[in-house]
Order: C-alpha cells, then sequence, then structure tokens
C-alpha cells in the first residue's frame, strides 16, 4: 500500500485513513518513526507496554556510560 500526505510549513501531516486504520491507530495513541541507513521510515504503533517499559529501563542507561565501561568495551 502506498498512501501520501502533504507535510505543512510546521511540519505536520494527517496519517491517511487507510495508514490509520492498516496500524490500528486512533486519537491519542504513539507512533514511533524508525528510519534506516538508507534514508526510508517506517512507521508503527507503540503498544502501551513499550512506553512503561521504554521508562523503566531508561533510567538504567546511564550506569553503563563510566570512563571505564568506554576504555572496556570501546572497541565492540
Amino acid at each position: 500500500m502506498t498512501a501520501v500526505a502533504k507535510i505543512t510549513a510546521k511540519g505536520q501531516t494527517t496519517i491517511p485513513q487507510e495508514v490509520r486504520a492498516a496500524l490500528h491507530v486512533k486519537p491519542g495513541d504513539l507512533i514511533a518513526w524508525e528510519i534506516g541507513p538508507d534514508g526510508t521510515a517506517t512507521v508503527r504503533r507503540v503498544q502501551p507496554l513499550d512506553v512503561d517499559y521504554l521508562r523503566a529501563v531508561e533510567a538504567t542507561l546511564s550506569e553503563w556510560t563510566s570512563a571505564a565501561d568506554e576504555e572496556a568495551y570501546g572497541d565492540l
């Protein structure tokens, strides 16, 4: 399916109805944009569990940013 939408001067767009239906999204739902290395974009519906999980994990990510971690794992 290909759907075309226009971007406004404010960088906004309306998600076409057929895309909303395919993603099962409604007002208030969250979507995530993933940009591939070739410049393609994929959009998906974010499940509420995804958001809760990411918020829980977010606070733990800083524990891996020490100088010792960079030295030990920087070449991976």
